[in-house]
């Protein structure tokens, strides 16, 4: 029996956001292959084998998911988000790339979900409507002086920033190390989105001034959104709206 092996995103949290293409996936798995929580939001039924595993574990769990499809077994790893986005598509070829050379001619599929940073711009506004960049700032697997680098130049480069994964209780002082050096590049007057659990029924959504943003305002469920020299913010009766501007110029002299 010839088995197959997909990579889904299961989008940001709430069901509404997973499209048709992974609920049919899903409904199709023999095996869903995961970190704990995200296989926790596939419900069980008779015949699906469910493999949780912790979150530093991605290439033990992609060769585990590549190896049962060798075997046979329809299997769906999932991601939270898009599995491309710092995600689980990638340890899944790295594995691939590493492994026995059958892995290679494995019927593999990725399937793209709804990243955080989107339904963060979503939920705000349109602050990624002009020219962005994505920071993923845990220095889990790249060390923090790149991490830093990349920081400054996006932010001379004038790009709105979307940082993932700011801040963990094993990474406290990392995001407010992020944080002087966007305020030593850009001032203090950007604005600035904390996008809490987007599209859960923990969502929180706070937008501020650079200035005024504070590390303990992000956790790991935060997406943290920093606008470029053009974003605009609305004033409304409730939330404010804020949104980049789709044309930009070079300032004088540049």
């Amino acid at each position: 029996m010839k088995g197959s092996l997909i990579v889904a995103g299961l989008g940001p949290g709430g069901p509404s956001l997973v499209t048709p293409e992974v609920a049919t996936a899903l409904a199709g798995a023999s095996d869903v292959v995961g970190y704990f929580p995200y296989v926790a939001r596939v419900p069980p039924r008779p015949g699906l084998a469910l493999h949780p595993s912790d979150n530093r574990a991605e290439l033990e769990r992609a060769s585990l998911a590549l190896r049962l499809a060798h075997e046979g077994r329809h299997v769906v790893v999932v991601s939270s988000g898009d599995p491309g986005v710092f995600a689980m598509a990638s340890a899944v070829f790295e594995a691939m790339e590493a492994g026995p050379a059958q892995w290679r001619n494995l019927d593999v599929r990725v399937l793209p979900g709804i990243t955080a940073m989107l339904a963060a711009a979503a939920r705000a506004g349109a602050p990624l409507g002009h020219d962005f960049c994505a920071i993923n700032l845990s220095d889990n697997l790249k060390p923090w002086p790149l991490i830093e680098r990349r920081l400054r130049l996006a932010a001379e480069a004038d790009f709105a920033l979307a940082l993932y994964n700011p801040r963990s209780a094993s990474r406290p002082h990392g995001f407010a190390r992020a944080l002087a050096v966007l305020r030593e590049t850009c001032g203090e007057a950007r604005p600035v989105i904390f996008a809490r659990a987007v599209s859960s029924a923990d969502e929180a959504l706070r937008v501020t001034r650079l200035g005024d943003a504070a590390p303990e305002m992000a956790d790991m469920r935060t997406l943290v959104i920093v606008g470029s020299s053009t974003t605009r913010v609305i004033a409304t009766d409730g939330s404010p709206w804020v949104y980049t501007p789709r044309t930009a110029s070079l300032a004088p002299g540049e």
